[in-house]
């Protein structure tokens, strides 16, 4: 099988972290032939001497012979770039979020219709994650019963000063589109509505610059509701260390809590609500049978999206995490963000152009400044 030729887009952080894999052969049936970045291509020859680079994208599309790309390049510029590399006629991969909100997410999933035997995948690797992919098969096999709230504390995305100082696009309204929801978050976002579903509204509270010399938000707490009843709480820093991540989820048959490597399912011997109904005891409770399960590793993460994005090519396998799914975890951050903004409750679907408007003059008004 002839190899499948990758291109990359941005050589930063995420970036090389893909080069690398693929040099070094993580990803059967494919190999590294072109990458694209605007730094000085001497540079870049330096770092990868054995691999083509332009300054570019563009030209890379057209000259690279290239069957598909990678974007790992700043946020905002996620959406152009996306839509002329499905214009090439290339199978496209492109880094969280798909897009700074839910306006430009839409003309990126639209720039895909029509091209449907062009793979078009997003990079949400955390949906390799053994834990919840559980979660996510015992909602769906009817396990947990009803789902009647969940909670998510997740404030181990510590960041100092010097990360947010390390990019000019960083913590930008411009760059970022957003600060903990647009850039760390995406990944909680989309295994929420992956575990959960979309949420009829959010009331949330976001602080701007609240650790940080920023001007986006870097400390949320939200509250969602759903029309079957279900709520939750979502809450997020780049401010506290150490941090937490706990996902504890309420259900008809029991309790599920998520925290480090382990899993633990508290099982109701009666559905919650027959029991409540049936008991002659006013103070008794559902008896309790406790599961527990322990994960020794998180799954494969970044290189199991990037062996599924080729496998998929090759048609091999279903794309775990479908680009078109995206808009998801986009609508959920912008919504927060919105509700913060204007101290309201947000009705979702989300008005796209609206909060695009919002964005703007964000934008307009920012008095960022960095080297």
């Amino acid at each position: 099988m002839t190899a499948l030729r990758i291109g990359l887009v941005g050589i930063g952080n995420m970036g090389s972290m893909y080069a690398r894999n693929l040099l070094e052969g993580k990803a059967p049936g494919a190999e590294l032939a072109g990458l694209c970045c605007n730094i000085n291509l001497d540079r870049l020859k330096t770092s990868f001497p054995d691999t083509p680079g332009w300054n570019n994208a563009g030209m890379m599309f057209a000259e690279g012979n290239l069957h598909a790309v990678i974007i790992a390049t700043p946020h905002d510029s996620h959406v152009p770039l996306g839509i002329a590399a499905l214009e090439a006629g290339l199978h496209v991969m492109v880094e969280k979020p798909i897009a700074v909100h839910k306006a430009a997410a839409e003309r990126l999933i639209a720039a895909h219709q029509g091209r449907e035997t062009q793979v078009f995948s997003a990079m949400f690797n955390q949906r390799t994650d053994p834990r919840y992919q559980w979660v996510r098969a015992r909602i769906a096999d009817g396990t947990l019963g009803r789902i009647h709230r969940a909670n998510w504390i997740i404030t181990d995305w510590f960041r100092p000063e010097a990360y947010y100082a390390s990019g000019s696009w960083r913590a930008s309204w411009a760059g970022d589109g957003g600060g903990v929801l647009l850039n760390q978050c995406p990944h909680q976002l989309d295994l929420w509505q992956w575990m959960f579903g979309m949420p009829s509204r959010i009331r949330a509270f976001c602080h701007l610059g609240r650790f940080h010399d920023i001007e986006v938000e870097d400390d949320v707490t939200a509250y969602l509701e759903y029309e079957n009843g279900m709520s939750g709480v979502f809450i997020t820093t780049t401010g506290e260390a150490p941090g937490t991540n706990r996902l504890e989820i309420a259900a008809e048959n029991g309790r599920v809590v998520i925290e480090g490597k382990n899993l633990c399912f508290d099982r109701n011997t009666v559905p919650v609500s027959k029991f409540s109904v049936e008991t002659d005891k006013p103070f008794s409770a559902p008896e309790t049978e406790r599961q527990t399960e322990h994960f020794e590793t998180i799954g494969e993460q970044h290189i199991g999206i990037l062996k599924n994005f080729v496998a998929a090519i090759q048609g091999r396998e279903k794309l775990i995490a479908p680009a078109a799914e995206g808009i998801h975890s986009v609508e959920l951050g912008n919504a927060m963000l919105l509700s913060g903004l204007t101290d309201k409750t947000i009705d979702l679907p989300l008005d796209a152009k609206a909060y695009e408007k919002q964005l703007k003059k964000l934008i307009e008004s920012s008095t960022l400044k960095k080297k």
